[in-house]
């Protein structure tokens, strides 16, 4: 009987290329970002065409925690907005000069990044792939959580900027949208349009309370007149 020569590990297989974490990739973009100003266009380059969900989940950092800057919530809205439409329709990200070129300040968005990333790494540990299959494989799913992509960012960029939450509540939406396509874990999904929803509903109660103060003033005026 002729001896048959060893086989080893390598020859029939092949191990897969490890992919680094969600937060190791995150804080490789904030790690890169420039000393002084930072425009939209350089953290697009960084991130490359293949990043946009990440891209998606690194813009919305800013969001959850307290940190006003003004002006971020219409160009890293529009943003998700742009990336969510190429996905819907399968076709390049568009952006207009003025909002990619509009310089922000990159100190204050290092150290708002640095603490929102704090959110993501806890959503990363429980987050499970191919969860809720349903919600994240076919193509009308498909067609469905990139609208709820491109409605969270339209919610972000609604004027109540000033307002507590308002920023925070469609940026978890839209952060549980982007990790849920990345994970394909459809109880993100299913998260990211419960968000979506409660976000609606605050900023229509925000909008009857608002209009009923208005229409108070007026009468009050009125009745002294």
């Amino acid at each position: 009987m002729i001896a048959q020569p060893p086989v080893t590990a390598n020859a029939h297989t092949h191990t897969p290329t490890p992919v680094p974490p969600l937060g190791e990739k995150l804080d490789t973009l904030i790690a890169g970002l420039p000393p002084d100003g930072v425009t939209l266009a350089t953290i697009l380059d960084s991130v490359g065409q293949d990043g946009f969900l990440l891209l998606t989940v690194f813009l919305t950092l800013i969001f959850l925690v307290p940190v006003s800057i003004p002006g971020v919530s219409t160009v890293f809205g529009f943003a998700i907005l742009m990336i969510g439409v190429s996905r819907l329709f399968n076709c390049p990200v568009w952006m207009p000069s003025r909002l990619a070129h509009r310089v922000l300040p990159a100190d204050k968005l290092r150290v708002a990044f640095i603490q929102g990333s704090k959110w993501v790494r806890r959503l990363e540990r429980v987050s499970r792939p191919h969860r809720l299959n349903g919600l994240v494989a076919s193509h009308s799913a498909t067609f469905l959580n990139n609208g709820a992509l491109i409605l969270g960012a339209a919610l972000l960029m609604a004027p109540f900027g000033l307002i507590p939450f308002s920023n925070t509540f469609p940026a978890l939406a839209i952060l549980f949208l982007a990790v849920g396509l990345m994970q394909k874990d459809g109880l993100c999904i299913l998260i990211g349009h419960c968000a979506n929803l409660l976000t609606i509903l605050y900023f229509t109660l925000l909008t009857v309370g608002g209009v009923a103060a208005i229409l108070e003033a007026v009468r009050r005026l009125f009745a002294r007149a």
